[in-house]
This record gives C-alpha cells, structure tokens and sequence, in this order.
C-alpha cells in the first residue's frame, strides 16, 4: 500500500511539475521561426520548393484515402456488429464462400495501391533528377558540424564549415534556452541563389548523418565511403532550418542546418565577399609566426569551432576533458596535441578537425597552450602540423 501511495505521489509531482513548466514564461514565450518550427505545428512545414508542395499535396491525398477506408471498414464492422446482434435476436447467417465479394476486396485495394502509387510516382522521381544543377555543393558530416563545398556554378571553390553557434551551446549547458532559434542557430550558413537548381552532393567523414530541411522536402543520408545527392530549387528567399536527423553520438542534437536563399543579387555579393575572405586566410603554411599573432588568430578558431564543447574558459562540461590544465596542453611534445586535433579521440568521441587549415590548427594549439592557467610560453607552428600530417 506504502509502495502505491509512494507511486502516486511521485506521479502527482511529475504532473505537477510538467505544468510549471508548459506555463512558464520561457515556454509561453516562444514563437514561430520562419523557415523552421512553428508554434503548436502539427502541419508539415510551409513548402517554399515546388517538390516540398508536391509532397505535402500527397501527404493530404494520402490522408483522405486512409480516412476514407478507415471510416468504410470501421463504418461497416460496427454497424454489423449493433444491428445483428443476438440481444435484438439476430440469427447468424450460413452461406460459404462469396466470389464476387473475394473478387471485389482483391480488385478494389489493388486499384486505391495502384492510383497512390502513381500519384507518388512522379513526384519520387523528381526528387532523384539531379540533372542540370546550376550549383552543385558537396556536403559533408562531421561529429558533430556540417563542411560545405561549393564544387560547380557561381560560387565555385569555396568551402567552408557550419557549427552551432558557441552561445546556443552555452544555453544549453546552462539549462536556459532562448530564442525560437534555439540550437538552429549556427556560425556559418549554408548560402544559395533563389530559383536555381542546387544539387547536394552528401558524405561523411566518420558515421552516418543524414541532411534534412523540411521546408525543402530534403532528407538525404551522408554515409562515410559513399556519394549520394539529392536537390532542391527555393522559390522565396529567406532563412531554413534543418537538423541532422541520423543518430550520430552524443552530440547529435548541436548539428543544426540553416539555409540561407538570397536574391541573384545578393548571392553574387556573398560570393564575391566570401572569396575574398577565403584570400585573407590562405596563409603560407611555411610562414614563421610570432606568439601574439598566433594566439590571437588562435582564440578565433577556438570559439569558432572548440568553445561549444570545451567551453570558452577551457574547463570543458561532464564527459568533455578540460583544456585548462590538461597534461597533453601542457606537454612539451607538441606533436601529442597535434595529433589529438587531427585524428580524434575515444572512435569519435573527440572529432577530427583535419578539415582545418595548417595555420588554424597550429593557431588554436598555440591558443590553448597559452591561456587560462596554461602559461607555457609554447608555440606551435604550421609546418608543425604540415610534418604531422604527413
């Protein structure tokens, strides 16, 4: 007895508990983000491509097909069920077999399968023709970010990586999360040309992801060792969020995807700002650099890329190791750390950051030997990082 007041207590106090929480001001305060989740939605995202309208008109015709036979079948069991009941003294019937009731509940579901086949046909089809792509992006998984290349149209060449945004993560950590952006908010968009065909090339580097942006009907898997594609041609401009939507460890709920459609326009002004921001940084990997310079360019890439998991003051969060006073940051053989940022740790637990440059991983070693508690007065170099990966 104990035992089951016990039981209804702590289910009372969940209860309880769970209605704080829907009324607090943070839940309440929450609204709809364009381009990602709305409020109470329980529709599929505004189609802003002409295949995401596609789908959501097979989704609705779907739908009323299954209402349909749901209401028929339902309908007829239960009428006979009140009207030949025994109570109003029914007599059960004798008959065997009836060929033309076999035959009808043979044809009739074959015919309702074949016209949703068909209606789906089209439209699957499409989906898979990635001909004749004006932009063509290869995109690859992380543990746990998303690289983007721009391989073929305007824009060719560039290449970059998308992580969640360092301050979304501090929310997080902190159980205090804001913002209808929350966890879709990342530090480099993915940027596209409204009214062009964009081809996504996906894989990964170290297990399954897969690619998804509601809006745009797209959900292709990223699979190490293998090349897949799918498309999508945004008819508005605006903002589009996505989430990778394959377990992919610990951190797969901080891969978020934020899609960026601009005017013809405006996409060539990125293009050209992009390019010349990727000048800037093709640095020398022979270049000698001075502590200062280092660190500085090195704190950069730490919050860019490290501080979301090891915390901006280095002290890391639960499983994740602290930098500040690590005994490999602290190590004189520089190669240990050097090898820790290119090869991971722990089968993924700790990414490999190869995707980096020479310089930028030399940087952000340099940072962290250099800050907080760690005073070593210790400089890595990038040909440093050129020998170690070879």
């Amino acid at each position: 007895m104990n035992t089951t007041k016990k039981l209804w207590h702590r289910i009372g106090a969940g209860l309880a508990g769970l209605a704080v929480t829907l009324a607090s001001p943070a839940v309440l305060a929450v609204g709809d983000l364009p381009g990602g989740p709305a409020k109470n939605q329980i529709d599929l995202h505004p189609a802003v491509t002409r295949i995401a309208s596609d789908v959501q008109g097979l989704h609705l015709f779907m739908l009323i097909i299954c209402l349909v036979i749901f209401v028929a079948v339902f309908g007829v069991m239960f009428y006979s069920i009140l009207k030949h009941r025994k109570s109003v003294g029914a007599k059960s019937a004798n008959f065997h077999e009836s060929v033309a009731v076999e035959i009808a509940w043979t044809v009739v579901p074959l015919l309702i399968v074949i016209v949703m086949g068909l209606a789906a046909t089209k439209t699957v089809v499409a989906m898979k023709d990635t001909s004749n792509a004006d932009l063509t992006i290869k995109t690859t998984g992380y543990q746990w970010k998303w690289g983007y290349d721009y391989l073929k149209g305007e824009g060719e060449g560039i290449g970059f990586l998308s992580t969640l945004d360092v301050t979304q993560r501090q929310l997080s950590d902190a159980g205090k999360p804001a913002g209808d952006d929350y966890l879709l908010k990342v530090d480099n968009p993915l940027v596209v040309p409204v009214n062009k065909k964009i081809r996504i090339i996906t894989t990964a580097n170290d297990v399954i992801h897969s690619w998804m942006v509601p809006a745009f009907a797209v959900k292709q898997d990223a699979i190490p060792g293998f090349v897949r594609d799918t498309w999508f041609r945004a008819e508005k401009t605006g903002d589009f969020y996505g989430q990778c939507v394959e377990l992919c460890g610990k951190e797969h709920a901080y891969m978020p995807i934020h899609v960026k459609v601009l005017s013809a326009a405006d996409y060539s002004k990125w293009v050209e700002g992009k390019k010349k921001e990727m000048a800037a940084k093709a640095d020398d990997p022979s270049k000698v650099w001075e502590l200062p310079a280092l660190v500085a360019r090195g704190e950069k890439v730490y919050n860019a890329n490290c501080a979301v998991c090891h915390r901006p003051d280095g002290k890391g969060a639960g499983p994740i190791k602290p930098l500040d006073a690590s005994p490999i940051v602290l190590d004189a053989d520089k190669t240990k750390q050097i090898e820790v940022v290119l090869q991971g740790r722990l089968n993924g637990a700790m990414p490999s950051w190869k995707a980096l440059s020479d310089t930028e991983i030399a940087a952000v070693i340099t940072y962290t030997k250099n800050s907080w508690s760690n005073k070593t007065g210790q400089i890595v170099q990038p040909a440093d990082v050129v020998a170690a990966r070879k």
